[in-house]
């Protein structure tokens, strides 16, 4: 377990007093590390804080799991004043504030898009156990569910289900189903957005024959927003009143922003956290049930993936519908190699894979990240880390794709700032 602990965090933490911490010496008992990233200067941050500061003193006092569990802060702080000031408040231990590689490689690995989040993770094996370790701390005050692992979706969304004619059904409704579980909220624009575009395809795929349900798990701020924003929509929901069941779907799936449209399969096992991707991008639902597929054209709906991680972006002359299908093919056997990869470890994809033509999406990315013109060019885009990494040859070959991944996968290559 140390030696796993100290290749994700290094073999030096600190402590509020800025002494150091070994790694090694955490503990042989500890398995759950609650990965905290923040910032001193951010509102919501702050107040979180005093929250787990709470939470964490209850439980190192008084759980029989206290040598189980130990929390550590990644901090986004750009001021070292800020970041050790906020430290002083905090009981658990910090990554030093000049290692901004581990924290960047910290908040790619785990998907970080907001903050304060805090990812509880195997201290074993470094898996993600619960995503959205904020509403544990909110709803579990005394840690008596720990270690807060993910339970079957059928469990968690187990209960009455309403129709929007005011009926109830129950989770038989779901079974055999593809499942789409919706988070969403009617005070929020993209939401409403996309609800517009999700019930016709939802007509769609049902007209087609294909058993789909809908689950609408609500954000919104009264019970009469709820009923409102209900109405329009022709699938499920769970009870506005039922807070502790929509906590528990919104922890299950580590949701962090709205809309987001999670896709199950019939056996309730995740197909795609890109729904929202999916839809707009397949009106007419060809690709339904939308599983991942290894290489995107990028397009307006789908560039926010471009924040959510490394993304290799192959860019190419193309201005027609079709032109960019052999740049697909070029870079999909090392999409698929390394999507197969992972998976069969049970973990996220390290790297996403776009292939983009000439376009105003495109000019825009270009001039975001200051790339050269040429095309077609290969590269690496970091938005998270602000990095970039640009592989500008005359001829890009399979052989030169996938020597330019593992060595990004590698850590070899040199980053430019974006």
């Amino acid at each position: 377990m140390s030696e796993f602990l100290v290749n994700l965090l290094g073999e030096r933490l600190v402590n509020s007093e800025q002494a150091d911490v070994d790694v090694q010496a955490l503990g042989s008992k500890l398995s759950l590390v609650g990965l905290y990233f923040g910032c001193g200067l951010n509102g919501p941050c702050k107040q979180f804080n005093g929250s787990l500061c709470e939470f964490y003193s209850k439980f190192k006092k008084s759980s029989e799991h206290k040598d189980k569990l130990e929390i550590v802060f990644v901090s986004s702080d750009q001021d070292q004043k800020h970041w050790q000031d906020f430290l002083h408040e905090m009981q658990w231990p910090a990554l030093p504030f000049k290692d901004r590689h581990k924290k960047m490689k910290l908040w790619n690995k785990y998907k970080v898009t907001s903050i304060p989040s805090l990812v509880f993770v195997d201290a074993t094996t470094g898996k993600v156990v619960c995503r959205n370790g904020l509403l544990v701390v909110r709803d579990d005050p005394k840690g008596l569910e720990f270690p807060w692992g993910p339970k079957p979706f059928g469990e968690v969304v187990a209960g009455p289900l309403l129709r929007n004619n005011r009926q109830t059904t129950d989770i038989s409704s779901l079974e055999d189903h593809y499942v789409g579980v919706y988070f969403s909220a009617h005070w929020c624009p993209p939401c409403r957005s996309l609800t517009r575009v999700l019930v016709e395809s939802y007509g769609t795929v049902k007209e087609s024959g294909q058993k789909f349900e809908i689950v609408f798990v609500s954000a919104d701020r009264s019970e009469d927003s709820f009923k409102q924003y209900f109405s329009e929509m022709p699938w499920l929901a769970v009870p506005y009143s039922d807070e502790a069941r929509r906590s528990r779907l919104n922890r299950l799936f580590g949701i962090q922003g709205i809309p987001t449209l999670i896709l199950l399969d019939a056996e309730g096992h995740m197909i795609t956290r890109q729904g929202r991707v999916e839809v707009l991008n397949d009106p007419e639902c060809r690709l339904f049930p939308w599983h991942p597929r290894p290489v995107l054209e990028l397009s307006e709906s789908n560039a926010v993936q471009l924040h959510e991680g490394p993304c290799l972006v192959l860019f190419v002359d193309a201005e027609e519908e079709g032109e960019l299908e052999p740049a697909k093919e070029l870079i999909q056997p090392i999409a698929e190699k390394i999507m197969a990869k992972y998976k069969s470890k049970d973990e996220e994809t390290p790297l996403l894979f776009f292939v983009a033509g000439e376009d105003d999406m495109s000019d825009s990315l270009r001039d975001y990240t200051n790339l050269p013109e040429a095309a077609p060019l290969l590269t690496i885009l970091d938005m998270s880390a602000r990095a970039k990494y640009v592989k500008d040859v005359e001829e890009i070959t399979p052989a030169v794709v996938e020597t330019f991944v593992q060595d990004f996968l590698a850590e070899t290559l040199k980053p430019e700032p974006i």
